[in-house]
């Protein structure tokens, strides 16, 4: 159990997945699998950017779909619209996310604890109803169709499943890398500091409000160009995109993997995606047993499966080392004759 526990808090596992992500198309050959976890990848991409704003900043985002949507969409009016090619419109996505959530997060931001939530809720459905009801610019309900993939300057063919599943992978190494520096790096601590208290954070003269609307511009960014890569492998999008649900469905991903961790993000993404894929066969049965496996994971792991290992490793390290405090010995207590006789002696 020891090198069970070792194994989800050191970096083989960060390269035991990686081999593993590298191999996995060469030894399925099932083009589907394969396109469930690119697309897999992609909303893992964008749960790590839910996770710099609610894991280590504190603040429940609830319009993080929203903002997925928003990056879609960019790619999509701009390449089907205005004839625009994938790259740039995918750094015009990142751009927009990074504006948006500027001004969304210089607003809601003032705000704390379920009032934040609560509004940034309300700014989610007003995203998808302006996507829906907006005609002119984003097709309405229609939505969007054929949107252009991403180039591979002549060399490769990203129109091909695995090939664009090893871009994703690409980006989601990179996504990883970034979250890992940050985590380690001055502003990381500073985001954990205003976690766990936003007086905590004041006293140690942190700049609350200019912090916490930097967080939520980088989560942005994270959850806009993951809906720009995920429209150029679906091709089609829909008003459907902005809805609350992916919301919530990332952040199911995000609690089951570990909220707050480097690599729960990505394993509660493909835990779940793989998860609900083995139950599709079961169809009206699928989520009377996907339901109560979540509370039971829930409630056996509340900190998600890296979380939970990293409790129960703390723990376990901890006892062993009391034990051994324990098990030593301890010094002969002095007595005030003993200690004249040595004075003297001294003397």
């Amino acid at each position: 159990m020891d090198r069970l526990m070792n194994f989800f808090v050191s970096p083989v596992l960060k390269w035991a997945l990686l081999v593993l992500a590298v191999v996995f198309p060469l030894i399925s050959d099932n083009e589907y699998h394969i396109y469930v976890m690119a697309t897999a990848f992609i909303w893992a991409i964008a749960v790590y950017g839910m996770n710099i704003i609610t894991g280590y900043c504190g603040q429940l985002n609830l319009a993080h779909g929203g903002f997925f949507a928003i990056g879609a969409y960019v790619v999509a009016i701009l390449t089907v619209d205005h004839e625009w090619a994938f790259w740039p419109a995918f750094i015009a996505a990142g751009l927009a996310g990074a504006i948006f959530g500027f001004l969304v997060g210089v607003v809601s931001l003032r705000l704390k604890e379920h009032y934040f939530a609560i509004f940034t809720l309300c700014v989610g459905f007003i995203i998808y109803l302006l996507l829906e009801k907006w005609e002119e610019l984003t097709h309405g309900s229609l939505g969007i169709i054929n949107i252009a993939p991403p180039e591979g300057f002549g060399l490769v063919d990203f129109t091909e499943t695995v090939p664009f599943y090893y871009l994703v992978l690409a980006f989601l190494v990179l996504s990883v890398w970034l979250v890992s520096r940050l985590s380690r790096s001055l502003l990381g601590r500073t985001f954990l500091a205003i976690r766990i208290s936003d007086d905590l954070a004041q006293s140690l003269g942190i700049n609350l409000m200019r912090n916490k609307v930097l967080a939520f511009v980088l989560s942005t960014v994270y959850a806009a160009s993951a809906g720009a890569l995920y429209a150029g492998v679906v091709r089609f999008i829909g008003p459907a995109e902005a809805d609350v649900v992916h919301t919530f469905d990332m952040i199911t991903y995000l609690l089951v993997g570990g909220i707050g961790t480097l690599m729960g993000p990505l394993l509660g993404t493909l835990a779940i995606t793989w998860l609900t894929q083995m139950l599709q066969s079961l169809e009206e049965y699928r989520m009377i047993i996907f339901g109560p496996m979540l509370v039971i994971l829930v409630i056996f792991f509340p900190r998600g499966i890296v979380g939970g290992f990293l409790t129960w490793r703390g723990r376990r390290l901890a006892n062993k080392a009391s034990q051994q405090g324990q098990g030593g010995e301890s010094p002969t207590p002095s007595t005030p004759n003993a200690d004249k006789q040595e004075a003297g002696n001294n003397a």
